[in-house]
């Protein structure tokens, strides 16, 4: 008989799984509180439950763990995290100092990627399997060993609305006041476009949104970006004028700024034109190059022309520094050793 794996449980599937063992529903805020917020993988160590229910759990249960297989550390002190999984595959996580002594933690939600952005060397390798809601909330789990995590981006591996019905599951359980305890202003989830998942994401739950933009002509967009062809500009921002937000919520929108391709003063006229009637917030940064693309990273004075216009014409609109890059930890770079297996499975 398999066991479940109680971290691919939300709260309220938990409290299912405790009533088919004849248990009241604060066994399930007992487990919670052991499993997230005191690190117990180990049923024997839960020790305000009876020696009856731990036998029980044991037979029929288990709790997951990650361990990193390798850390590196970066010369800004950012450090990327390889994940090895069950069955060999492996995801990063990227932790990162933030102001204030606060710390942002990037994790993954599918190996590899089927988006294919051109920009983005993870979508360079396809996608091979998205990941289970234990093996998202275990890289938080394991990363906060090293110190609090502050806040969580859904901005590593993967496209999170490709994986909807796992990480609503996974923000459910980070969500949880007897486990991890993260809010929804703390969560933040980024999207290359998918319009319908984006609408459901909305309907089903609160968690920061933010969508990759990096284009104001679909023109360009299709070709940094192939889901624009399926969800163009026009339907993607109508989209996000129907997205539910709270008071003083914004949406934002990463673009990332490539020499030459989107960093005219005509691309930011556009966009200011895009954004119109969207409660929006703009995250400019540069692209980070890596040897899989001929992009370049656009000039510090354009960067500068770019941004000034944002400003000059009302729009909230704030540098992203990119960090890690030493280790390619920053956005686009992560890849994990998706490199390696496709290798292997040609041999």
């Amino acid at each position: 008989m398999p066991v479940t794996d109680l971290k691919n449980l939300s709260p309220d599937e938990l409290v299912a799984f405790c009533a088919g063992l004849g248990e009241k529903p604060f066994r399930a805020r007992q487990l919670l509180r052991w499993i997230y917020q005191r690190d117990v993988s180990d049923f024997s160590a839960m020790t305000d439950l009876s020696k009856d229910l731990r036998t029980r759990l044991a037979a029929v249960a288990t709790v997951s763990d990650f361990a990193p297989v390798s850390v590196q550390t970066s010369r800004d002190g950012t450090r990327k995290y390889l994940f090895r999984l069950a069955d060999g595959e492996t995801v990063e996580s990227v932790r990162i100092p933030m102001d204030e002594g606060r710390t942002t933690l990037c994790i993954s939600c599918q190996v590899g990627c089927a988006m294919g952005c051109s920009f983005c060397l993870t979508g360079t390798f396809g996608l091979t399997r998205n990941l289970t809601p234990a093996e998202i909330v275990n890289q938080v789990c394991a990363a906060r060993r090293d110190g609090p995590v502050n806040n969580i981006v859904f901005m590593g591996m993967g496209e999170p609305l490709h994986n909807l019905d796992n990480v609503i599951r996974a923000l459910q359980i980070l969500y949880a006041g007897e486990g991890l305890n993260y809010g929804p202003r703390r969560v933040t989830l980024s999207t290359s476009g998918l319009v319908p998942e984006m609408l459901e994401l909305g309907r089903r739950v609160r968690v920061g949104l933010a969508v990759s933009l990096n284009a104001t002509t679909d023109e360009v967009r299709d070709r940094l970006m192939p889901v624009n062809r399926r969800y163009p500009l026009a339907v993607l921002l109508e989209a996000c004028r129907n997205y539910p937000l709270q008071p003083r919520e914004r949406i934002t929108f990463e673009y990332i700024l490539i020499r030459g391709v989107n960093d005219t003063l005509a691309d930011a006229r556009r966009l200011v034109r895009l954004m119109h009637g969207v409660r929006a917030k703009i995250n400019l940064i540069a692209y980070n190059e890596h040897s899989g693309s001929d992009f370049r990273t656009s000039c510090p004075e354009d960067v500068d022309a770019f941004q000034t216009f944002l400003l000059d014409h009302g729009l909230v609109a704030v540098r992203r520094a990119s960090k890690g890059r030493d280790i390619l930890a920053a956005c686009g770079q992560l890849k994990a050793e998706l490199d390696r297996s496709r290798e292997t499975n040609r041999d």
